[in-house]
């Protein structure tokens, strides 16, 4: 159980990574979108997510666990970006 423990913990560590990287991608956004409504986007969230989903499957990820993942960090990263574009 500890081996098994310590490879979560490094997953954990990369999928930090991963999300910093992420969240500057959506920081740059913030600088490049015009107006404030433009950082909400529904069709673009349901296409993130179905794409998700479909890598999902392929990787053998379940969709009971890639969506509602998705759906908050795609939420967190909408809060994130609002208030990236308003301190601009």
């Amino acid at each position: 159980m500890a081996e098994l423990r310590v490879a979560i913990d490094t997953l954990d560590a990369r999928l930090v990574a991963l999300l910093a990287v992420r969240q500057a991608y959506i920081e740059r956004a913030a600088q490049l979108k015009t107006g404030r409504e433009q950082v909400r986007d529904p069709a673009r969230i349901e296409d993130v997510v179905a794409k998700v989903i479909a890598e999902g499957r392929k990787l053998g990820l379940s969709p009971g666990i890639a969506e509602p993942v998705w759906r908050t960090l795609i939420e967190a990263s909408i809060a994130h970006e609002f208030e990236a574009f308003d301190k601009r």
